[in-house]
């Protein structure tokens, strides 16, 4: 939500948050961003933690989230939306547990109907207990997502497959209209219906990886927003110039982020918007 509100994009986020001073400053960066506090769900629970170690550039989480505020989200909470919002993300730790998987999933079932869905399932193992059952669930939305964004790592956890393009047509197979599959500083492969290419990565100096998938989805969608291409026709119609373009924006957003600590997303006009 914070990438896509530095890229200037119309931004609200959905969640429970915390009334604790973590869920205050939490709150606070989204507004920095300029992202819409109005669909958050403040609770009087805990903020998830999430711990992060760096081995050579790249990130190991362990997160405590037992009773958080975020993972309490319940199917009640689900706003109405309204016609003004025409694309959803989703994705990672919050479709594991109990109540917010579902809550998340049933949004994105209807929501899917009329606007935009993009899914980026970020697979953390160390917190799928029922792999399965997560699964299940993986597969039930991208089957209704117009957007499935998913690492290399991601994929051999899911399929055992190293195929990248076998298993992204795999994806289209099920209802997904375009597949981009990250491969860090080797590039992405994305694949549609109508094509399928890979694209190098820029080079840059790696600090740490933190944040690059969620600012490749970013970039994505921001770049199709401002294309015109951000509707359920749009992506379907998308022909390889318009995914190559918007491709190559997303790896250069998530180029600036890995080049600098933390998980901090560039801001529009250092990526020239």
């Amino acid at each position: 939500a914070i990438a896509l509100g530095r890229l200037g994009n119309d931004t609200g986020l959905f969640c429970g948050l915390s009334n604790d001073f973590f869920g205050d400053g939490l709150a606070e960066a989204l507004k920095d961003a300029g992202v819409s506090l109005k669909y958050l769900r403040r609770k009087d629970r805990p903020t998830t933690l999430a711990l992060v170690k760096l081995t050579d550039g790249h990130a190991r989480y362990s997160f405590i989230e037992e009773g958080s505020a975020n993972r309490m989200l319940e199917k009640k909470d689900i706003p109405a939306l309204p016609r003004s919002v025409t694309a959803l993300h989703f994705g990672s730790i919050s479709l594991i547990p109990e109540p917010c998987g579902g809550t998340y999933e049933l949004l994105h079932k209807r929501a899917s109907k009329t606007c935009v869905t993009s899914l980026d399932p970020n697979i953390r193992a160390g917190l799928i207990k029922d792999k399965k059952k997560h699964l299940a669930r993986l597969n039930r939305m991208i089957a209704v997502s117009d957007i499935v964004k998913i690492s290399d790592e991601d994929v051999l956890w899911m399929t055992s497959s190293k195929d990248l393009a076998k298993v992204a047509k795999g994806f289209l197979r099920k209802g997904a209209r375009l597949v981009a599959v990250t491969r860090g500083g080797e590039g992405c492969v994305v694949v549609s219906k109508r094509f399928s290419f890979e694209l190098a990565a820029p080079k840059v100096s790696v600090a740490d990886t933190v944040g690059a998938g969620d600012t490749f989805t970013a970039g994505l969608l921001t770049h199709l927003r401002r294309g015109g291409l951000l509707s359920k026709n749009g992506v379907a119609s998308l022909t390889e110039e318009q995914a190559r373009g918007a491709a190559m924006f997303a790896m250069k957003c998530a180029a600036v982020t890995v080049s600098r600590a933390g998980a901090n997303p560039p801001w529009a006009k250092e990526v020239g918007l």
